[in-house]
């Protein structure tokens, strides 16, 4: 028996224009005319995949689905390449109209770190390894 491997990120999405046009924002190759699309899917580098699905997408197939409430459920975080890096992308995002959810600070475990929410109001984490 083969053992199971992680293969693609799933996200559920209530606005899909929106969420593509955030996460082109942090640099994932999403072809431009998806955003009308109920399924979308983009390569991440390493061979996995991260997809979007609409809420009606998700009821069609599960009833019982309703939107979650309360704190994130999954988290994202991208690597920066530098300090200056993730306070650049931060507040780009937040210029772009987007919520800063966590200003970038210096975290106590070594790395730069900022949270900035996705349309759909999940955190997604900026980081980069301190400067020595």
């Amino acid at each position: 028996m083969n053992t199971p491997r992680l293969d693609v990120i799933g996200l559920v999405v209530s606005d899909m224009a929106a969420s593509l046009a955030f996460y082109r924002r942090l640099g994932l190759d999403i072809p431009a005319d998806a955003d009308n699309a109920p399924h979308v899917e983009a390569a991440l580098p390493g061979g996995m995949r991260i997809a979007w699905d609409t809420e009606e997408v998700i009821a069609s197939f599960d009833p019982g689905w309703s939107r979650p409430e309360g704190g994130d459920r999954v988290g994202l975080a991208f690597l920066c390449d530098s300090p200056r890096e993730v306070d650049a992308t931060y507040e780009s995002l937040v210029a772009a109209g987007y919520q800063g959810h966590l200003k970038p600070w210096d975290a106590v475990w070594g790395q730069r770190y900022a949270v900035v929410l996705d349309p759909d109001g999940c955190g997604v984490s900026l980081f980069a390894q301190a400067d020595a």
